[in-house]
């Protein structure tokens, strides 16, 4: 044992007393965070340019409403309290159809949306008040350069919509005028579930639910534990296959056993990992804290994500490093590296249908899988959810099971695989020396 912890103190500080690791701190999370960080940087960023939409009625009825729209933007909606422009103005050009020049009128509107004369031209079908069977008829096509992504589409749908619902009541012989809030939407809040005080009895009303607490802490759990088995499980192939390449581990193994080489180098990964895990948390903690969001900080997570860190960085690292034995080269190392990652790669790929359905049948089995349990049972736990209780001490019991059985395997393909050159990673060769040893 004091030999093991000798190699995992080594490997500790060879990987913490870095500039790479203190840099990696940082840089990895803004990496993976990288897209949210620019939300925030260029939400008020928004192109104040004018927008010239062409507008082509076919009915003849409805772009009145959307110039009408238009001015009401215009005055109401271009400035902020501040007096800050935050949006475009936008004009509207109303254009008689040309309904003898085939495509020629399209075309040519097309060109002035390439050449930035128009931001972009909308086609009201003649059948959009009561669409019959055609539907190229009934319909309201948008065309710009970027159509699919564009804020404005949203925007011109809602006074051509309000139009054609008004002409349709007036037809229906109902007074508009006197229609009121008919129309009127509310939407529904997203709110929590009601609780009771167990020692006064009190009924605790439900808290409005939040989408930093619903998305955001999962999203930030399994980030963050991707991120640190990276750092912490998944360069021990790499490792162990340079020492072995570069005949560094005959000359250890002439003082420590196979199996010890191996575990100081897992300890050592998971030595990095819980520092690194740490650091991330109480990261997240305080930044929570700074944006007023401290009341959605499940502090009954903290213990679960440490203890399946702990044991995700063994099981895998475990395997990594037997992994690493197994190779003679870069090459190898790599064609192992991608297989080897599937665990951390498909919690990844199912963090939406996990996260929005922790509960349904699916996210339970898939976090009562050993291999995939400590990111997907963690993920699930941190949802807002209630998520019964015996579900991540089952998982707890299992992954700790396949985590010692990953030692066991990883021990006796590392004995056999650390010493022998030349023979590339093959799997029936390695399952016949965990049989064999």
């Amino acid at each position: 044992m004091r030999k093991i912890l000798r190699i995992a103190r080594r490997e500790y500080i060879a990987a913490v007393h870095t500039k790479g690791f203190i840099i990696g701190l940082v840089i990895a999370p803004i990496i993976m965070g990288g897209g949210f960080i620019a939300l925030a940087v260029f939400k008020d960023r928004v192109d104040t340019n004018d927008k010239v939409i062409a507008l082509i009625d076919h009915t003849g009825v409805v772009a009145e409403a959307v110039v009408e729209a238009a001015e009401v933007h215009n005055e109401e909606y271009l400035f902020d309290e501040s007096g800050k422009q935050i949006r475009p103005t936008h004009r509207i050009e109303v254009l008689e159809p040309d309904l003898e020049g085939g495509g020629a009128q399209k075309l040519d509107l097309s060109d002035r949306v390439r050449d930035g004369d128009i931001h972009a031209f909308v086609e009201i079908g003649p059948e959009v008040l009561h669409p019959g069977d055609d539907p190229e008829a009934a319909m309201i096509a948008y065309h710009s350069e970027n159509a699919a992504l564009d804020d404005i589409r949203r925007w011109v749908e809602q006074p051509i919509n309000a139009r054609l619902r008004e002409l349709r009541l007036e037809e229906a012989g109902v007074d508009v005028s006197s229609m009121g809030d008919l129309f009127g939407w509310i939407r529904a809040q997203p709110m929590g579930l009601l609780s009771q005080d167990e020692a006064s009895g009190d009924i605790r009303d439900a808290k409005r639910s939040s989408e930093a607490r619903a998305f955001g802490v999962p999203f930030f759990i399994v980030m963050i534990m991707f991120l640190i088995t990276m750092m912490g499980a998944v360069p021990l192939l790499q490792t162990v296959m340079e020492e072995k390449n570069q005949r560094i581990a005959e000359v250890m193994l002439g003082s420590v056993k196979p199996f010890e080489f191996m575990m100081g180098k897992v300890l050592g990964g998971v030595g990095v990992s819980m520092t690194a895990s740490v650091v991330y948390v109480a990261g997240g903690v305080y930044a929570f804290r700074h944006f007023g969001l401290g009341d959605e900080i499940p502090y009954s997570l903290v213990a679960w994500f440490f203890v399946y860190m702990f044991l995700n960085i063994v099981m895998l690292g475990s395997i990594m490093a037997a992994l690493g034995s197994t190779c003679n080269d870069a090459k190898e190392a790599q064609s192992v590296t991608m297989p080897a990652m599937a665990p951390l790669m498909v919690p990844l790929f199912l963090i939406v249908p996990i996260a929005t359905q922790p509960v349904s049948g699916f996210a339970t089995a898939l976090s009562l899988i050993p291999i995939f349990t400590p990111i997907v049972m963690t993920l699930r736990v941190s949802t807002t959810a209630t998520i019964p209780a015996w579900q991540p001490w089952v998982g707890l019991v299992g992954v700790t099971a396949f985590a010692l059985l990953a030692v066991w395997v990883g021990g006796r393909i590392f004995r056999v695989g650390i010493l022998m050159q030349g023979k590339p990673p093959h799997l029936p060769s390695m399952i016949r020396w965990v049989l064999r040893g």
